[in-house]
């Protein structure tokens, strides 16, 4: 009775994710697109169910919410159930949607045979994406869980790092005041004066060039009813020489509307800056402030612990918050429950990382569809994105376990199998490292290359 009502819980819940990445989907990343595939919508919002369950049996398992049985029966339903969607279901869609766009394939029935060819083809890939990576064990089939989850776990542990990486550095340079140029009102009013300066010569050559073009062909009427004749020779030599004007001019007109543009686009950025300045005078803009002062020092922090990492081969065995708690401790030297208190910190800490990990990946989701999508490939786009928030979600747990006291541990092991969990926190350190580096890099350039740009005066 209480595996039926615990299943009862379960599916009720992903019944209502189903709901909440249906309207999602609908209302609001694709309201303005044709996506109306009902396979494309069902898939989509199936993976978003399938996630944010994951997500909740993390919380349940630290809760301690529902039977063991039932815990471990559900965890092992939406694992296999998710993989199967991002190895079978997404793969095959995602080629179906191509060849059915080819105007080359012009045979419907040669559509399913070239979709399951490249879907051989994505099998076979994937299989081979192993091989570089300490990942295989030969006392595992080429059908368990652990063969399919390893190789996912390369593939979104990358992307998490990736992101990670770039989040780590482009908040602080978002939120923190220190990046921000000085402009003044005045910069801005020489800025727009030199643009209003700019237009009025592009105007009074365009005027220019339309006088020269009435009198052209006011010449070119006259000239033929007087072609022959010395005044008709000088017509013709006058016609010529404005003819010539008419050509520097036209280049004189390209040349300024070019500027007008670049001249706009560096005003629109003077008032953007000027807005962020102003925005950073009021008590949340403060407050943002000091959030990027310590997004910096985790950066510096997350900088150096991954680079230790690598260098002397390390991984972490006790979660960061029983950890960070037992350290306390000894400082402080007072009495305290150190597993009691790290299990609430802990729910809350993973209720955090759950929460802006699913909005943060939607909010990028949704940038890069309005981004790329047209009529012909959002359904293609859709899938893709489909397939990058499963593995990413997938991948989440797979880190997430480092994140959680032995105890939580215990059954994510045995769901997700024998896999080398050092490998992919170590995989994680070299991404998140590079991508830092490499986004501390574009933004120092990007940086001053801003703050080298003349002001206009």
């Amino acid at each position: 009775m209480a595996f039926f009502l615990d299943s009862f819980v379960m599916f009720t819940t992903q019944i209502l994710f189903f709901l909440g990445g249906w309207i999602f989907f609908m209302r609001q990343l694709f309201k303005n697109y044709e996506v109306r595939h009902v396979i494309v919508q069902l898939v989509f919002s199936a993976t978003f169910a399938l996630s944010c369950t994951l997500f909740e049996l993390i919380i349940f398992e630290i809760l301690g919410v529902l039977n063991t049985n039932s815990r471990l029966f559900h965890w092992k339903f939406d694992l296999y159930a998710i993989l199967f969607i991002l190895i079978v279901i997404l793969p095959f869609y995602v080629a179906w949607f191509i060849f059915t766009n080819i105007r080359i394939v012009q045979n419907r029935h040669l559509t399913f045979p070239l979709t399951l060819g490249a879907w051989l083809v994505f099998v076979y890939f994937f299989w081979k994406l192993g091989d570089p990576f300490p990942i295989l064990s030969r006392k595992h089939g080429i059908f368990s869980m652990e063969q399919v989850m390893s190789r996912i776990g390369v593939i979104g542990v990358t992307i998490i790092a990736v992101l990670s990486g770039f989040g780590a550095v482009n908040c602080p340079y978002t939120y923190m005041a220190y990046f921000v140029r000085d402009v003044s009102d005045a910069d801005i009013q020489a800025h727009d004066r030199k643009l209003l300066q700019v237009m009025d010569m592009i105007l009074t050559k365009k005027k220019r060039i339309l006088l020269i073009e009435r009198d052209q062909l006011q010449q070119a009427s006259s000239n033929r009813k007087q072609a022959s004749g010395i005044w008709g020779m000088l017509k013709s030599v006058a016609t010529s020489s404005g003819g010539a004007n008419l050509g520097q001019l036209q280049q004189e007109v390209a040349g300024y509307e070019e500027l007008s543009r670049q001249l706009f686009l560096e005003l629109v950025d003077l008032n953007s800056t000027k807005e962020r300045i102003e925005y950073s005078k009021t008590l949340k803009g403060k407050y943002f402030n000091i959030m990027g002062y310590v997004f910096s020092m985790y950066c510096l922090w997350k900088i150096v612990i991954c680079t230790i990492n690598i260098i002397f081969d390390r991984v972490g065995k006790t979660d960061p918050v029983t950890k960070g708690v037992e350290i306390a401790v000894h400082w402080l030297g007072i009495e305290f429950d150190v597993t009691f208190w790290s299990q609430h910190v802990s729910f809350i800490l993973v209720g955090i990382i759950i929460v802006t990990s699913i909005r943060g990946l939607l909010i990028k989701l949704t940038k890069f569809f309005y981004t790329m999508s047209s009529s012909k490939s959002s359904n293609v786009i859709v899938l893709l994105l489909a397939q990058t928030m499963g593995m990413y979600f997938v991948s989440s747990v797979l880190l997430m376990r480092m994140n959680m006291p032995p105890q939580y541990r215990m059954i994510i092991t045995e769901v997700l199998g024998d896999l080398q969990f050092n490998f992919y926190h170590r995989w994680f350190d070299v991404i998140f490292l590079i991508s830092a580096l490499s986004s501390i890099a574009f933004h120092y350039l990007a940086h001053k290359q801003t703050g080298e740009k003349p002001v206009y005066t």
